[in-house]
């Protein structure tokens, strides 16, 4: 069994016995897990205690797991995998645009999830240490306003410009690491915590999208030749 560093985990699951199978069984390998059956005792316990890794039932009862993913993601970075009884492909499309770093479908084997826990934590450590993603609330730059506790932006005539899931969590990093050059492989593992490769493009049609969005700002959004991409511009964060 590999070495952990006593990581933290919390298991959100309204099936009492899903959560104690899972906290004995991820108990054994090394994790320490805590339960929640809902999204308030979620909020709980995120409130209690530093977790690392959060494991999330799609179908909760009062909130369900893409509000409850969708919350989480407009306060935090940390890592959620979520999962389903459902298995069509648009629910995993919806998990993993609401910030999901992974899916996994019931009923799955518990080593299944062990190794993607694994891998989630490996990519999310991996990240260099100026590159962590900052904690903030809101950001203003030319004009614009990005209220990432309402998920809101707002251009300088104060009208709201939607973003996607992929959109929002891209402009969080690049607004949070202002005037740094950014890789492809940085950006994408910032943004949803999943690896990079080469041959996937969508980082560029990410970033083509969201400069669409900011109109005359998008050109704040530069290309670094060979290196990646640059926010260049003043960013005030609250």
């Amino acid at each position: 069994m590999e070495a952990l560093t006593m990581h933290r985990l919390l298991v959100v699951d309204d099936d009492s016995d899903i959560r104690g199978l899972l906290a004995e069984q991820l108990g054994r390998t090394g994790y320490t897990v805590s339960t929640a059956r809902d999204g308030a005792e979620m909020r709980h316990a995120l409130a209690r205690e530093h977790i690392d890794l959060i494991v999330l039932d799609l179908n909760l009862p009062r909130e369900d797991g893409l509000a409850l993913c969708r919350e989480l993601r407009a306060r935090s970075s940390t890592p959620v995998i979520m999962l389903t009884a459902r298995s069509e492909p648009i629910d995993r499309v919806l998990g993993l645009e609401m910030g999901a770093d992974d899916y996994l479908a019931k009923p799955f084997e518990p080593r299944e999830l062990l190794a993607r826990i694994r891998n989630v934590l490996r990519r999310t450590e991996a990240l260099p240490a100026n590159l962590e993603p900052l904690a903030m609330r809101r950001a203003a730059f030319s004009g614009w306003l990005f209220d990432l506790e309402r998920r809101h932006l707002v251009d300088p005539a104060g009208r709201v410009v939607m973003l996607s899931g992929a959109e929002f969590r891209l402009l969080r990093v690049f607004v949070g690491h202002a005037n740094k050059v950014l890789s492809r492989e940085q950006l994408v593992a910032l943004s949803s915590g999943r690896s990079y490769e080469a041959q996937d493009r969508a980082i560029d049609l990410q970033v083509s999208r969201l400069r669409q969005k900011l109109g005359d700002a998008g050109g704040l959004i530069r290309t670094v030749r060979n290196e990646g991409y640059v926010f260049a511009g003043v960013v005030t964060l609250g």
